[in-house]
């Protein structure tokens, strides 16, 4: 099964009214930085904080009355949590997510607060996909995944018809667009929405370095898994490897993959705030350290750049804010 340009329309039409269609964001001095146009998509502002909510909604609008009424269950270390706890809020239905016991407290704290029940797991023991089939087993419960299901890829999708479509309301075209790799949900939706309307866009993905899946698998054709040797400062980006649904289209789509570093995220993080006003999550923030550690070339090219979550810990925002990090 794949996903096309017509879901991801469709799924506009659902979740028109409900998601926030976001701005598309300029920023003279991080223009004159890269002597190129650089058009921001602020996802920061989506509700929940992130783009999660686009396709967590997209998804379960759809669940007939029956399955509304069993629940849904997800797994998450926040993000897609919270996306899927107000999805579920805002249409009645009870949801469960299983997140891991260190995942950031203010995504924990998000997520309860859309009313979902949390489940906790040992990253290092438990399996959370085992975890979260036995919920589903016990309750009926639908399990909603946080990118393999074409669903969510066509909502997460829907944050790149959006930024075309603006950029095309300001007389453009992206001619490089840059977004976060994780599973590989945004980046698929994104890369077959931008591609349609704009063939000759160069989308790129933005990984951390420790967890260059989706580079490896397009080099070799094929999913690789990878045994990360240790932990990324983004927390929300560290998926093994690149999903079943979501690699075709990134193999389709992507230009390629691109890695960058714990101090580079951090450096980008510390210029969202400081010079464009805007708090962005460390998985949030990997376009921006690629572009300014000059990962890809942009020079005298009109950018699109995906800002996609701004949930962070404030604890460790203080910490990379003040240079510790």
């Amino acid at each position: 099964m794949t996903v096309t340009f017509a879901d991801i329309e469709a799924a506009a039409g659902r979740i028109a009214g409900v998601a926030v269609e976001t701005p598309l964001i300029e920023s003279p001095a991080l223009n004159a930085r890269l002597s190129a146009r650089v058009l921001i998509k602020a996802e920061v502002l989506q509700r929940a904080g992130a783009f999660k909510f686009r396709g967590a909604y997209n998804r379960l609008v759809q669940l007939s009355p029956e399955e509304r009424s069993r629940g849904v269950v997800a797994f998450s270390s926040g993000n897609h949590a919270q996306g899927v706890a107000l999805a579920a809020q805002l249409l009645g239905i009870a949801a469960v997510i299983v997140m891991p016991l260190d995942a950031p407290a203010v995504k924990v704290e998000a997520t309860r607060g859309y009313g979902a029940e949390v489940r906790f797991y040992d990253r290092l023991k438990d399996s959370r996909e085992a975890i979260a089939s036995e919920i589903a087993r016990e309750r009926g419960s639908v399990v909603v995944p946080a990118f393999d299901d074409p669903h969510i890829i066509a909502g997460q999708g829907t944050a790149g018809l959006e930024m075309a479509r603006q950029a095309r309301a300001l007389g453009t075209d992206f001619d490089v667009l840059l977004a976060p790799i994780s599973g590989g949900g945004l980046v698929a939706g994104v890369s077959e929405a931008v591609k349609t309307l704009s063939p000759c866009t160069q989308v790129w993905g933005v990984e951390p370095a420790l967890f260059d899946d989706t580079r490896q698998s397009l080099e070799a054709g094929e999913r690789v898994t990878i045994k990360p040797q240790g932990r990324s400062l983004c927390d929300a980006l560290e998926s093994p490897f690149p999903g079943e649904l979501t690699f075709p289209l990134m193999k389709k789509n992507l230009a390629g993959a691109v890695g960058v570093t714990d101090s580079e995220v951090a450096e980008a993080m510390r210029y969202a705030f400081s010079t464009l006003k805007l708090v962005v999550e460390p998985g949030g923030s990997v376009g921006l350290a690629a572009l300014l550690a000059g990962k890809v070339d942009v020079k005298g090219k009109t950018i699109g750049l995906l800002l996609s979550g701004g949930n962070v810990d404030p604890d460790l925002f203080a910490r990379v804010i003040g240079g510790e990090l």
